[in-house]
């Protein structure tokens, strides 16, 4: 069996968390909408994961909405010592399945409180700000919004604030109003505009967590990646995971799945060891990207 711990361990907060996690999003429904088609399987997925050693799940309220939250509780409440749950608030769903913002202080104390209920907790770990939207971040104060949030970590609901889809003057404007230990942003093997954000949380000790890592809705496609993966018997997944954790110490992995299988795959990637030319390889995928 894969242990993960050889991929190593970051300090997120107050907790030391496995650098490969798991991402709940794909519990729910399609789409992300409605409860899931084998609720079984979903249960089985996250305990499976925590079997493993997955000590960091990331979720939301707004997956489902309330599905997955709840398809959490069920399969692992009462939870282990040293799991550290985290959620992110900023959306809600409409009744077409739609993805809608909800960043007024009153949805958002709103979305803390449904994220607690529904996961059976008297306290979030953390509570992550999401502020862009679709397309990506776009700069605009956050300063009421996350003074709300800090203002329910001063009462106690919260532990930790962090934030998602957000540009790196909103981090810092984040920061003078309360700590920030993660960012949650869109970046992969060829989805490089975060580069220098992620060097500068690293030196900061502020966890970074890439969402789409394997290129979201339409997945990562190299021919370089596919003859890098042929060559260490890995898919062409496992190697672009890889690449993440050996891009920077501060990065964490959340890749979801419903599938056990597929579960076991994603963890497997803390057995693959890349060597200097295989990075300088794959590095070339990327700079090719953003030219």
């Amino acid at each position: 069996m894969t242990d993960i711990t050889t991929a190593g361990t970051f300090q997120l907060g107050d907790r030391k968390v496995n650098r490969l996690g798991y991402g709940a999003m794909q519990l729910a429904g399609p789409g992300v909408f409605g409860p899931p088609r084998d609720r079984d399987a979903a249960l089985a997925v996250l305990r499976a994961a925590v079997e493993s050693g997955v000590n960091h799940i990331d979720t939301s309220d707004f997956y489902g909405p309330h599905v997955t939250n709840q398809i959490i509780r069920e399969a692992l409440y009462p939870y282990r010592a040293g799991l550290v749950i985290v959620t992110k608030v900023g959306a809600v769903r409409g009744a077409d399945a739609s993805w809608l913002p909800a960043l007024s202080p009153a949805d958002l104390i709103s979305a803390v409180h449904d994220n607690l209920r529904n996961l059976g907790l008297d306290v979030l770990d953390v509570v992550n700000l999401r502020v862009g939207g679709i397309h990506g971040p776009s700069e605009g104060s956050i300063e009421e919004q996350f003074t709300a949030l800090a203002e329910l970590q001063r009462q106690g609901l919260i532990r930790h604030l962090g934030l998602s889809n957000v540009t790196a003057a909103q981090i810092e404007q984040g920061r003078r109003i309360a700590p920030v230990v993660c960012v949650q942003n869109h970046y992969n093997l060829v989805h490089r505009d975060d580069d220098a954000l992620v060097d500068q949380l690293a030196a900061q000790g502020v966890a970074y967590v890439p969402f789409f890592p394997l290129g979201g809705f339409s997945p990562l496609q190299s021919d370089t990646l596919s003859a890098v993966a042929a060559r260490l018997g890995a898919t062409p997944m496992q190697i672009a995971l890889a690449w993440l954790l050996h891009r920077a110490p501060n990065i964490l992995l959340i890749p979801g799945t419903s599938s056990v299988a597929h579960l076991r795959e994603n963890l497997a990637v803390a057995d693959l060891a890349l060597s200097a030319e295989v990075l300088a390889e794959l590095e070339a995928i990327g700079a090719e990207a953003m030219a």
